[in-house]
């Protein structure tokens, strides 16, 4: 295969051109070997469209590191030097040969998969520009003929692995991710000659500062907080009671504590819905409308204050314990790709001049500063917050309330962003997940929504905001970066970019300084 030079990003150099041909012919002589037993088409194939793309697969070039380092990955896999082995010329059973054939595969199978893919997804903007450069590579790999050789080898994997114990089958595991991690190390050793939209870490003046806000409840986290803290108040209650010493709690049941939570709980969804009803304007607006926007979250942000104020006066977040809080934060569940995600922004930070300021609507921040404690970033992190108030290190119940809604949440957004532009420019990114955190997704140079909030998008197109798949998004960003138009990335665009997972933000943000 020759070198995949990311057609949508970049135009590579033609130092960055020639480096990376000999991946082709170094893929194919590394299998030429195991290939001959394992799939006779798949390698004749390859070499018939290096011929067609004008690369003489006998003649040498001197590989990129990157080439390198792959093809000694496969031919390595191929003799049997994997998890630590050192591998052996004799094979001296059909077991073992099979075994090694399977884990050759397994190590084979990401790069025509990856290929598969890419051609695919590609594929869909060479309808807007069928004379790009790159217009032959993405058909090759976009064909239902290539897409059927992908399915061909995975299904030689599969049947190869019938006989494989549990632990040889970690093997293939650690093999194919190793594979997958290598072809990307290879997409990023191209060099390119103009600039690109992603990673955004790149693309913005290494001077300036790179900030990333984030809501927690249900974009990081897959519970809400709220239902947590509750649990753990009634389990508090119940282990006080059975210890006697309830002198903190009052002698509720925990049976009738967990009845006040429900009947909270479901009042402030009925509410909500109907405070989402009322700000909705009748027509649809063209363009984003964020002053008529601003003035219906304050219908919100009124409603969320009065029910911070019933959660209060209900006495349900009473003598909690803080260390039960702090346990239940290090054991919470994250989104898919996240914890990955703080964990590689807090070993890159310094590196690539980036902040990270959590703003989030929860009850006690304690809980986030444990969660992110448990990922190992917190020292990265600026949380903005509630906070329960104790007495001891039991709760009192009550809340001190500094973010509790959209209105509090754009103006906290807005005094960090000012405090920091005050020093040195900076790049804004807001992720988040709900209506809540819809203004703030408009006022960052770049809007992220995680998850698949119906409301959020209900209230957001209504008002004029369009929601767009973040590698289309990217895409487009790029055809306007080529044509040198300014103002690439801006605040109030109206366009938020949505993604499948945290992984995808982690690309976007960071891209290959990730791995």
């Amino acid at each position: 295969m020759t070198r995949p030079p990311s057609p949508p990003f970049g135009k590579p150099s033609s130092a960055s051109s020639t480096s990376t041909l000999p991946y082709s012919r170094c893929h194919l002589v590394s299998f030429l070997g195991p290939a001959r037993e394992i799939n006779h088409s798949f390698t004749a194939r390859r070499v018939l469209q290096l011929y067609e793309w004008g690369v003489d697969p006998t003649k040498e070039i001197p590989p990129s590191p990157a080439t390198t380092k792959y093809t000694d990955f496969l031919l390595a896999t191929a003799a049997g030097k994997v998890d630590g082995g050192k591998g052996s010329d004799k094979m001296a059973t059909p077991f073992e040969k099979t075994k090694i054939a399977a884990y050759t595969v397994g190590a084979m199978t990401p790069c025509m998969r990856l290929y598969a893919y890419l051609g695919k997804e590609l594929g869909v903007f060479l309808k807007q520009d069928e004379n790009h450069p790159y217009k032959k590579w993405i058909d090759t790999y976009a064909a239902t003929d290539f897409e059927s050789n992908a399915l061909q080898i995975e299904e030689l994997l599969d049947k190869l692995s019938v006989s494989l114990t549990g632990e040889e089958l970690e093997i293939i595991g650690k093999l194919y991710q190793q594979a997958m991690r290598l072809e990307v190390e290879f997409f990023s050793a191209q060099l390119l000659e103009e600039p690109v939209v992603a990673p955004l870490s790149r693309y913005r003046d290494p001077k300036d500062k790179l900030v990333i806000f984030s809501d927690f409840d249900l974009t990081c986290t897959v519970v809400d907080s709220s239902a947590i803290l509750a649990e753990i108040a009634i389990l508090s209650h119940q282990k006080a009671s059975q210890s006697g010493s309830d002198n903190v709690l009052d002698r509720t049941k925990s049976a009738d504590l967990r009845n006040s939570w429900n009947m909270l709980s479901n009042q402030y969804m009925e509410e909500h819905e109907q405070c989402i009803q009322k700000l909705l304007p009748p027509e649809e607006a063209k363009s984003v409308d964020y002053d008529q926007l601003y003035k219906g979250l304050e219908v919100l942000s009124e409603f969320e204050r009065q029910a911070n104020s019933r959660v209060i006066d209900s006495g349900v977040l009473r003598g909690m314990n803080l260390d039960d809080i702090r346990k239940a934060g290090e054991r919470l569940i994250l989104q898919d790709g996240c914890r990955n995600f703080f964990k590689k922004i807090g070993e890159t930070r310094e590196k690539v001049n980036l902040d990270i300021h959590i703003l989030s609507y929860c009850w006690c921040a304690e809980l986030i500063r444990s969660a992110f404690s448990s990922v190992g970033c917190l020292d990265g992190v600026n949380i903005h917050s509630n906070e329960f108030t104790f007495e001891g290190s039991v709760s009192t119940g009550h809340i001190n309330r500094k973010i509790e809604s959209p209105l509090d949440k754009v103006e906290k957004f807005k005094i960090i962003k000012s405090d920091l532009d005050s020093i040195t420019p900076s790049l804004s990114v807001y992720i988040g997940d709900s209506v809540g955190d819809l203004l703030c997704l408009l006022e960052a140079d770049v809007g992220i929504v995680v998850g698949s909030s119906t409301t959020l998008r209900r209230v957001g197109k209504q008002f004029g905001v369009s929601f767009v798949p973040l590698l289309p998004g990217l895409v487009e960003k790029q055809r306007r970066l080529w044509k040198q138009e300014a103002s690439i990335f801006k605040a109030r665009s109206g366009v938020l970019h949505t993604v499948s997972s945290w992984s995808e933000v982690q690309a976007f943000i960071l891209g290959n300084d990730s791995s």
